[in-house]
């Protein structure tokens, strides 16, 4: 091995020395750590970003197992946000992982302070929570990419990046669309699929990889517009 690799030197080569050291400082903020969550966070680490806060009051199950990164057999029951935190470290010892085991809503709100984050990553599943979520980006004037829905779809090819007005095929980003309109918010860059979804009874179902492929494209995102 060169003496002068490190775990992230690929990347530096490829966008650069002053991009890259700009990148290693920004301080991102990811809300969920599921299916789509966990790969941003995986994304987000493996590209050298040292502060990373996860915010999620979920606990890993065995249903987790076919789509998210965290979900082990090994670690099933675990905190997710713990889960993550201890895989970042791995990927980056000089990481600074700030865990919020909380369910974002209007009680806990308060316990995050918006203003110390460059980029809010939004994988939450609740539509409250969601519209809640943008609403403080808003007012706060941090820029926020939201993730709408990847349940019952199959195929990663139809997931895009978009603004949420522009949206179509997607119940989730009806919904969100419709309440923002009522907080008078008209536009968010959001990812979302384009893609029919299937007919399920009950909770949307998901697989391995769509939940993923929109976690890699909002990290990708995200990173691009840092570095610009």
């Amino acid at each position: 091995m060169n003496v002068n690799e490190t775990a992230f030197s690929r990347t530096e080569e490829l966008i650069g020395k002053q991009s890259f050291e700009k990148l290693v400082n920004k301080k991102i903020i990811i809300f969920g750590v599921g299916g789509v969550g966990s790969f941003v966070c995986e994304a987000i680490a493996r590209t050298g970003i040292r502060n990373i806060a996860l915010v999620d009051s979920d606990k890993v199950s065995l249903t987790n197992i076919n789509r998210q990164i965290i979900a082990l057999h090994s670690t099933i029951g675990k905190s997710k946000t713990s889960v993550m935190k201890q895989r970042i470290l791995d990927i980056n010892p000089l990481a600074d992982v700030e865990e919020f085991s909380v369910f974002f809503n209007d009680e806990t709100k308060d316990k995050i302070d918006f203003s110390k984050y460059d980029y809010i990553i939004d994988c939450i599943d609740s539509v409250n929570s969601k519209v809640l979520l943008i609403k403080c980006a808003k007012e706060n004037g941090i820029p926020i990419i939201s993730s709408m829905g990847t349940g019952n779809k199959l195929n990663p090819q139809m997931l895009e990046i978009a603004d949420i007005k522009d949206t179509s095929y997607c119940p989730l980003a009806r919904a969100v669309r419709n309440k923002l309109k009522k907080e008078n918010i008209y536009s968010l860059t959001v990812v979302y699929s384009k893609e029919q979804p299937l007919k399920s009874e009950g909770v949307p179902k998901s697989c391995a990889f769509v939940p993923s492929a929109a976690g890699l494209l909002m990290a990708s995102y995200v990173i691009r517009e840092l570095i610009k």
